[in-house]
């Protein structure tokens, strides 16, 4: 099972068996399978020695005539060979008239699946080819594809996604978590928790991006980088488009004990307007959840599955009665109450029985696994408002058993009819059954059943007189769609059924969604309604209303072709003075469906350069100035860059740029200049949003320095006291500078006087001063002092008797 060739026969021959016997009237419904489908499907590959987890993702084109073109696949599993991508395959399939389908692909080795139509164009199956305890076990779906969708930019705005599956040891890992896409390649806000072998984590995300590789057939790559207690892992997978808000997705990381093979599918979220709390969790909500675990009963670990109801208050209360089978051992619960908490970007942590984990599509839809070993993950859904009895659970319902979580699981797909009888409903149908033992096909399924409104409403008992899985208990979601799960199989997986193409239900309208949610006044948003099912033929005309003209229009109605699901309209909106919130509303089949814009005005508009200045503007080289450039208004958020520039960068330089923060109306910056020999006048220049200042700058050589005190003269150095006086000369290394030099003179001794300064005119080197005696009794010398701009000079005069 692990050499390449054994892959290609058996694990590439990914889904789906042989000796499938054909239908009755094979062929006549082919045309209910047309168009473009993905598909996604989970399992394992065992024999004697063991098993190991198995899972392919990928697409085709089905003709409606019996012709499967334009197939193309991934896998992966445990061992050298397992992951392939892009694997290329044709291919043929037959429905008959019960709407039970063979399909045989054209890939080395062959292989075939059994399916089961449902109302919406839709199919589950099974592989089908295990033998003898060796081969290929597993389950999954196909979903109409929008090839309109292959492309990045269709995948845009906030995504929930659920993950489980096993690493190379079947030691079960499920992951829950959300992100939003730029539509460009890049993932952020990105929030996940990871149940890694009986250990829940919050992941810690350094990076995440995506990318549509081939837009001919959607298939992509999504990456996360991340930590978790410190230690760097990375995750990568490769997905296929169902449509811009559906993609399934599957690991595709060699299988490895920090790269487990998980495989589920990614949604786009539709949040409340001002995102999700605990409002939007209220009322009944339907989960459904498979793991592997050791289930107390002394046997290892076994297949685990689970099917219950919570129902919220709105406010963070909840009640909760849930069904469960672990390896054979059932049990029942139900009056358990418990809390909750809902953040804004849909995160729930739920606390009630063991904890779980949630991360919401929409208000009471959300991925979920549980905190503790058993690792039980899946998906809830809104049960409808009604209070439901037998009559609910009737027509005719496609089945299949979900996700195992061993290769003991017996997986079956089939057609199925409940007759709605009261006090106990019967239910027949035909089923095909891949077992590791081998396949059995066009088996009978008898069933007697109950439901009940009181006391959890919508669940009810399965008595199986035929068939795979023994005795359930059953879960509806609504009239069209219920989950069961086996009391008594020792290797149990949650069975799901929905509405098969006989049914011919009324369709009804499901959905209304905008996107995006939260616009500018003037711009547009795309509003979707989707049916319940194909269109009748004529097409179904959804009406459409906007509680605010004013503010937001839509057109009167919107036409859903034949055999389409949905359609899109626009929605324009006006200039609003005020954040708005204005309801959308779509109805069809006296159902009514309503979504919340949020217009919000027009962001005030972009400020201008309104002025650049220069503080001081004129300096000398060398020295800097300060500029400032101001903004007519507050600048947006990020903040204004203002481009720089100098007429002369040897002069004058200036940074590229100067950013006004975000709010402000101004900012400052250096202008650095160099040392000039003449006067040079530079101009700055500031650029923002089309429009330039500029400023002079006036850059001046530096002065010649200050002169200093060359000399001091006396003249006579020589006189007598009293009789005669000298005249003294201060002379300067250079001209006096303008306002004149003033020099400060002294004499140390009494026979000698000086005045206390000498002026020396701008312009002067030279000034003279009287040197004045007295009479001495002996001769004396006087020292006579000149001080100017730290230098000091002295002379010495000699008074005489």
């Amino acid at each position: 099972m692990r050499k390449l060739n054994a892959v290609l026969l058996l694990c590439l021959a990914l889904l789906f068996g042989s000796n499938v016997q054909a239908q009755t009237g094979s062929g006549v419904n082919n045309a209910e399978l047309s168009g473009n489908y993905a598909f996604t499907f989970s399992g394992f590959t065992g024999n004697s020695g063991g098993s190991s987890v198995f899972a392919t993702v990928g697409r085709f084109t089905a003709d409606g005539s019996g012709n499967i073109t334009s197939g193309e696949l991934d896998t992966n599993g445990v061992g050298p060979g397992a992951v392939l991508t892009a694997q290329a395959f044709t291919g043929t399939y037959s429905i008959g008239a019960d709407h039970r389908g063979v399909m045989t692909l054209s890939i080395p080795g062959g292989a075939k699946l059994a399916f089961a139509m449902t109302a919406n164009g839709n199919a589950q199956f099974i592989e089908f080819d295990a033998s003898g305890g060796t081969g290929t076990i597993g389950s999954g779906t196909m979903e109409k594809a929008d090839a309109s969708a292959y492309n990045a930019a269709a995948i845009s705005g906030d995504y929930a996604f659920g993950v489980g599956g096993f690493d190379d040891a079947n030691n079960r890992a499920a992951i829950a978590g959300r992100f939003t896409s730029n539509g460009a390649g890049a993932l952020t806000n990105e929030a996940a928790d990871i149940n890694a072998y009986g250990t829940t984590s919050s992941m810690t995300f350094s990076s995440a991006n995506y990318t549509v590789s081939d837009t001919a057939t959607g298939r992509g790559t999504i990456n996360f980088s991340f930590s978790l207690g410190g230690s760097p892992f990375s995750l990568n997978y490769a997905f296929y488009v169902v449509n811009a808000g559906k993609l399934f997705a599957m690991g595709s990381d060699p299988v490895s004990a920090s790269t487990p093979l998980l495989n589920g599918v990614v949604l786009r979220q539709q949040s409340p307007a001002g995102g999700f709390s605990n409002a939007s969790l209220n009322g009944g909500m339907v989960i459904y959840m498979t793991g592997f675990t050791f289930c107390g009963n002394g046997s290892g670990r076994a297949s685990d599955a689970l099917a219950g109801l919570l129902t919220f208050d709105g406010n963070g209360a909840l009640d909760a009665a849930f069904d469960e089978n672990c390896g054979g051992v059932s049990n029942s619960i139900s009056g358990l109450t418990g809390t909750y908490s809902v953040a804004s970007n849909g995160r729930a942590s739920i606390a009630v029985a063991n904890g779980a984990v949630a991360y919401l599509v929409s208000p009471n839809q959300a991925f979920l696994f549980a905190t503790d070993s058993s690792i039980v993950s899946g998906f809830g859904e809104p049960q409808a408002s009604a209070s439901f009895a037998n009559s609910t659970l009737n027509g005719n319902y496609a089945g299949v058993a979900a996700t195992p979580a061993s290769f003991g699981v017996q997986v079956f797909s089939g057609e199925f009819t409940a007759d709605g009888g009261s006090p106990t409903g019967n239910m027949t149908g035909t089923e095909d059954i891949g077992a590791s033992t081998g396949p059995v096909s066009g088996a009978a399924f008898q069933a007697a059943y109950s439901v009940a409104s009181s006391p959890t409403n919508g669940r009810g008992t399965m008595t199986v007189s035929s068939g795979t899985g023994g005795n359930a208990v059953i879960y509806m979601i609504s009239a069209s769609t219920f989950v069961a799960v086996s009391l008594n199989d020792p290797n149990p997986a949650v069975l799901l059924f929905e509405l098969s193409p006989t049914s011919s239900p009324s369709v009804t309208l499901s959905t209304l969604s905008l996107n995006p949610t939260t616009v500018t006044g003037g711009d547009s948003s795309t509003g979707t309604v989707t049916l319940s099912g194909p269109a009748p033929s004529g097409g179904a005309q959804v009406a459409l209303s906007s509680s605010d003209t004013s503010v937001a229009t839509v057109p009167s109605s919107v036409t859903v072709a034949a055999g389409a699901t949905s359609a899109t309209f626009a929605v324009s909106t006006s200039t609003v003075s005020a954040s708005t919130m204005v309801t959308i509303s779509a109805s069809y089949a006296a159902v009514t469906k309503t979504a919340s814009l949020t217009v919000n005005p027009a962001p005030p508009p972009t400020p201008t350069l309104t002025s650049l200045t220069l503080s001081p503007t004129s300096v000398i080289g060398g020295r800097s100035s300060t500029g400032t450039v101001a903004l007519s208004g507050p600048a947006p958020s990020g903040g204004a860059q203002v481009a720089l520039s100098s007429s002369d960068t040897l002069v004058a330089t200036v940074p590229s740029s100067v950013t006004v923060a975000a709010g402000a109306t101004s900012a400052t910056f250096t202008v650095r200049t160099s040392a000039v020999s003449a006067s040079t006048t530079v101009i700055i220049s500031a650029s923002y949003a089309s429009l330039t200042k500029t400023a002079s700058l006036t850059v001046n050589p530096a002065p010649p320095p200050p002169p200093t005190l060359s000399s001091l003269t006396l003249n006579p150095s020589t006189v007598i006291g009293g009789v005669q006086s000298s005249t003294g000369r201060v002379t300067l290394s250079a001209p006096a500078p303008t306002g004149g030099a003033t020099v400060i003179l002294s004499s140390n001794s009494g026979a000698a006087s000086v005045p206390s300064s000498v002026f020396i005119p701008a312009g002067a080197t030279s000034a003279t001063f009287t040197v004045n005696t007295s009479i001495v009794l002996i001769s004396t010398s006087a020292n006579i002092s000149a001080m100017y701009n730290g230098t000091t000079r002295t002379a010495t005069l000699t008074v005489l008797l």
